[in-house]
């Protein structure tokens, strides 16, 4: 049961708000109380004109619209809750049968305070000086004010490790000297992609030899070995983690590819009962022929290869990637010629997203194949590899290979273009820069995909990220807000960090600097723009605290497709979270205005 203060301090929000809802002897005497309520705020905001700062004044009509969205009927009849019920049950002391969590309260509590023009969100900003003034010395003023907040973000994104930072690198190279001796390797051999290929660690056993673990560590790696699902470690990307066995230092890099035990046990579960899909983007329901997806009208995906140097704990493909370099994951050529037909008989596709799988695990031999027998369709006027090997094997990526890719780039007839896929700036490493370098260096582009997840989610990290990749010559792309996968639980973020985020943080980048769109993938039609509010709506707040939005296709002014139920992780849990992280959750505060 919820505390009494907590409850109390929710009605301090909004005496008038709880006054309406104590005296509704039902929801719908609530519903038009509450609406009354709202209208007359909006009415009296509106009345005051000049008098409320306009940026004070948008947050309380967003947090209008956003508790008219939660409480109407519609929005209950589809969530199958009704977050006004159990408020209206709360002020009135009676029962509530719905175990109500902190999250939810503090949800109400800060949209509450929004209406009523009490958020606190403007109080500690003050004006510049600058605006006071005019010509030189406004200009002088404003530049100061500028330096100011440019060493505020300094603060933030040295608090984050770049791989390219002396000490690190130094640090780095004194694990790679380890490793080699724990598996009887030369130093020749670390620059021989092939070497490392032999041997990825897919096992404890093996990992223990290069990194301590834990004992958490342990059992989810043993159990994930015994029970079949993908885990494998590159020795180079073993050599970016720390050796010591707590994940406070390097974080980011190990939670990454050693799993939880929930993601151990919640993947095992869900391959075994058959109601729970694992396809959460459902690619089957948009794979017209073997190896190929389709979702947009000018672009598909073709996947030669279902494995990849290692696997991330949070990818979208876990239930068809079979594991870490396998040769089984090869598609029989009678397969890739039949997918590579069908793209051939379509001219409306343009763009083929070669991924998998990682396709560069694949020999230069077979990647050559593809590309002559994609480049033989002239209506292919770009094609582009998904693949991670610049961050966990970037030895990979050799000179005939860069040569061999660099062939079929032909502007403007066919244009070839590497996506990596970056999680944070302590995989940003010399190697790193080399290889991306064999591709920049022949007038190929690279762009960078990133999934916004908890590790790399504190504040200004993905600007680290960012700064770092187009230092070695890399575009942000995307950033994916992680997906809704039950076995990813303790990955995902809130919708509303990863707007925060960007209209916050990436805002005060310069704007070649954050090119990445931050998108919520919509299963099998594609990706929604979260930093338009137009393509998503906020539906409800349930008794655990977790928001469900709505979302709708990138086609939804095109034809009348459906649209998509999300249920959020909670904000309040996630902020939880990174308190124990050491973060101060009152530098977050402006998260609960995101919706």
């Amino acid at each position: 049961m919820v505390e009494k203060e907590l409850i109390e301090r929710l009605w301090e929000a909004s005496k008038p708000f709880y006054l309406a809802l104590r005296r509704a002897s039902s929801l719908a005497r609530a519903r038009d109380a509450v609406f009354t309520y709202l209208d007359r705020r909006s009415r009296d905001i509106r009345a005051e004109g000049t008098a409320l700062h306009p940026l004070e004044w948008d947050l309380v009509f967003n947090c209008i619209i956003a508790l008219k969205n939660v409480f109407s009927e519609h929005n209950e009849e589809v969530t199958g809750v009704s977050a006004l019920e159990i408020l209206r049950r709360f002020a009135r002391g009676e029962p509530v049968e719905a175990e109500v969590s902190k999250g939810f309260i503090e949800e109400f509590r800060r949209l509450l305070l929004g209406v009523e023009n009490r958020s606190g969100m403007y109080e500690k900003l003050e004006s510049s000086e600058f605006l006071r003034m005019e010509g030189r010395e406004a200009a002088r003023a404003r530049s100061d004010d500028l330096d100011e907040l440019a060493g505020r973000i300094k603060d933030y994104t040295d608090r984050y490790p770049s791989g390219l930072d002396a000490e690190v690198v130094e640090e780095r190279a004194e694990n790679r000297r380890r490793i080699l001796d724990a598996l009887g390797g030369a130093e020749e051999d670390w620059d021989d992609w092939r070497w490392h290929m032999r041997h990825v660690a897919r096992n404890y056993g093996k990992l223990k030899k290069l990194v301590r673990l834990t004992d958490e560590e342990k059992e989810a790696i043993e159990t994930a070995s015994t029970c079949n699902v993908p885990f494998g470690v590159t020795p180079y990307y073993a050599s970016l983690m720390s050796y010591g066995a707590k994940r406070r230092k390097r974080h980011a890099t190990r939670v990454q590819i050693i799993p939880p035990m929930s993601y151990v046990e919640t993947l095992i579960a869900e391959r075994e009962d058959p109601t729970e899909g694992l396809d959460f983007m459902g690619e089957l329901d948009t794979s017209p022929v073997d190896l190929v997806t389709r979702r947009y009208p000018t672009v598909a995906i073709l996947k030669p290869y279902a494995a990849c140097f290692q696997v991330c704990v949070y990818c979208q493909r876990n239930w068809e990637v079979l594991g870490t370099v396998r040769d089984d994951a090869l598609a029989p050529r009678k397969r890739l010629d039949a997918a590579i037909d069908w793209l051939g008989e379509h001219p409306a596709v343009a763009e083929v997203l070669i991924t998998g799988g990682d396709p560069f695990v694949m020999g230069n031999d077979r990647i050559e194949y593809i590309l002559e027998r994609l480049a033989a369709s002239d209506h292919i006027e770009r094609i582009r590899f998904g693949t991670r090997s610049a961050v966990v094997l970037p030895q990979r990526i050799t000179d005939n290979l860069a040569d061999l890719v660099a062939k079929y780039h032909e502007p403007p007839k066919r244009e070839m273009m590497i996506v990596t896929h970056f999680q944070h700036s302590a995989e940003v490493t010399p190697e790193a820069f080399e290889a991306v370098q064999k591709f920049k260096r022949r007038g190929m582009n690279i762009y960078n995909q990133m999934v916004y997840i908890y590790a790399n989610s504190r504040r200004f990290e993905a600007v680290k990220l960012r700064l770092e990749l187009k230092r070695i010559g890399i575009e942000p792309y995307y950033t994916f807000n992680t997906k809704g996968k039950r076995e990813t639980r303790e990955y995902r973020v809130p919708v509303a960090r990863l707007g925060q985020e960007r209209r916050e943080e990436a805002r005060l980048l310069s704007g070649v600097c954050r090119t990445d769109m931050p998108v919520y993938n919509v299963p099998r039609f594609g990706k929604n723009n979260l930093a338009a509010w137009q393509n998503h709506h906020l539906l409800m707040i349930l008794p655990n605290g977790r928001r469900v939005y709505e979302f709708h296709p990138w086609e939804k002014n095109i034809s009348p497709t459906e649209t998509y139920i999300h249920t959020d992780v909670s904000i309040y849990n996630y902020l939880e979270r990174l308190a124990r992280r050491g973060e101060d959750p009152a530098d977050y505060d402006s998260i609960w205005y995101y919706f």
